[in-house]
């Protein structure tokens, strides 16, 4: 399976999850009564509508009754987007690694658009080389067995074809220079680290900013975060923020606002792209 059809599943079950969100609140009818209508619980309709789950065509059926909706051009849409919101992506051959509320974000990241992070603990996922992120996988689950270790590795890496694919989104990175300077590996692995950045900077689609630490306080004062773009209309931005064992995926207007100013503010306030490869060019000598 492409893998542009396995993650525009994810953006399809999001799409219905919030159609059926804004159908149900037109109607003015509760999660509870609608999860009593398919026999579910109203946090079955809350993980729906956030397009956290599959959908099953009767569920859709008897949701769509529910809330009055009876042109058959329009019910016939909604199942349709369920049936092709079912199908599993290329990520689901590493069930055995990959935790279940990071399987959502991997297809919204091969779906987006545009991507926009800003990291301070280490390189981003996408960034990293293949030592690297041996080094970081191996340090956040010390005494895993290797072949897993190994399996989390090769899932990083399959996730970076991403950026070189035929419809590769446009990638900004804001790095601290905390990420740059704690190190993962041996020196040898920092140094092609930092000559891969370098290289990656370099992308026609790939932007790469440096915060520096003599900038002192900034907007990222929150921690590491991520928004996603998507070219459907009918999709808004997605914040993620990743936490220890779970993460949270936010879409409500206001809070994307105030991701959206804070993101604003680090592009504005780092250095551009060619004072930043200085900057990592700097680092690489001192390393």
């Amino acid at each position: 399976m492409a893998a542009g059809e396995s993650s525009g599943s994810v953006v399809r079950r999001i799409l219905l999850g919030s159609q059926l969100r804004r159908l149900r609140d037109s109607r003015g009818i509760t999660r509870e009564a609608a999860g009593y209508s398919i026999r579910a619980s109203e946090s079955k309709i809350s993980r729906m509508e956030l397009g956290r789950v599959s959908f099953k065509a009767r569920d859709v059926e008897d949701l769509l009754t529910l809330y009055g909706v009876t042109d058959e051009a329009e019910r016939d849409s909604l199942l349709g987007l369920a049936r092709e919101a079912n199908v599993a992506g290329w990520w689901h051959s590493y069930g055995d690694v990959l935790p279940g509320w990071f399987q959502t974000y991997i297809g919204l990241e091969g779906a987006a658009s545009l991507i926009r992070i800003y990291e301070v603990q280490f390189v981003h996922g996408l960034l990293q080389t293949e030592a690297y992120a041996h080094a970081v996988v191996s340090r956040g689950m010390r005494g895993a067995p290797a072949a897993e270790i190994d399996r989390r590795v090769a899932l990083r890496l399959e996730r970076q074809k991403v950026l070189v694919s035929e419809r590769a989104p446009r990638f900004h990175a804001v790095l601290d220079e905390a990420a740059l300077r704690r190190p993962y590996g041996e020196r040898e692995v920092m140094r092609a680290q930092l000559r891969h950045l370098i290289e990656m900077s370099e992308q026609p689609n790939i932007t790469l900013q440096v915060m520096p630490f003599s900038f002192g306080g900034h907007a990222g004062e929150s921690g590491s975060f991520t928004m996603l773009s998507f070219p459907e209309s009918d999709l808004s931005d997605i914040v993620y923020l990743e936490q220890l064992t779970s993460a949270l995926y936010l879409d409500k207007r206001e809070e994307v606002a105030q991701y959206e100013k804070a993101m604003a503010r680090l592009h504005q306030d780092s250095p551009g792209p060619e004072e930043s490869r200085d900057l990592l060019r700097g680092l690489l000598q001192l390393t």
